[in-house]
């Protein structure tokens, strides 16, 4: 019984890594024209996205962390990719910065999250420049206060995965002055600049509109 085990297991491990093998040399290039992606709502793969973020740290290196709960909403439409909308909802009390302390206070402090729970930008325009690149100017709502951000973006591609779901992503950078939302804690000790990197992928069944 066992004899037999020991053969079938390497068995169905070898056809796996055979099937997944065949499936990516299938795959096509993701298109990095978005003018070609279909139009549709898309939805977020969490498991392939992250914000990312760092301060500087008493003038002497970048304190990274980064936020664990958080949503993207995408909607996109190829005849008028401008009007396209982008919605994010982050929760600020999902900060990890891999101290547990730190993980405590560091929200109530720098975001005030014990009174305002939610963090969210929503687009207002998007202007496309080719090449991939482009901005998002939406409202950033911060520790209660909201101000216009700009996002720089980069589409990085559309396309069918190895198991023919159809996915795009998009990778965007901007710089927040966190004293303009009204978070001062520990200036100048904690940077007023805080560099946030947000790196997502969407996707899009089939059978979607």
């Amino acid at each position: 019984m066992f004899s037999h085990s020991v053969h079938i297991v390497p068995a169905l491990l070898l056809m796996t890594a055979t099937a997944v093998s065949a499936a990516a040399t299938s795959q096509t290039p993701p298109d990095p024209d978005p003018n070609h992606m279909p139009a549709g709502v898309y939805k977020l793969d969490k498991a392939h996205a992250s914000i990312i973020a760092r301060v500087l740290h008493q003038g002497f290196a970048w304190y990274t962390f980064r936020f664990d709960n958080f949503d993207v909403a995408y909607a996109f439409d190829p005849k008028s990719p401008e009007a396209s909308r982008v919605q994010v909802t982050v929760d600020p009390r999902s900060m990890n910065t891999g101290n547990a302390k730190a993980d405590k206070s560091f929200p109530v402090d720098f975001l005030k999250a014990d009174f305002f729970p939610k963090v969210t930008f929503v687009s207002t325009a998007i202007k496309y420049a080719g090449n991939g690149k482009g901005t998002v100017t939406g409202d950033l709502t911060l520790a209660g206060v909201t101000r216009p951000q700009i996002l720089d973006v980069t589409f990085l591609g559309s396309g069918k995965d190895m198991f023919g779901v159809l996915r795009t992503g998009f990778s965007a950078k901007t710089v927040i002055t966190r004293s303009a939302f009204d978070s001062t804690a520990y200036i100048p000790l904690v940077g007023d600049a805080v560099e946030l990197m947000i790196d997502v992928e969407f996707i899009k069944k089939p059978d979607q509109s």
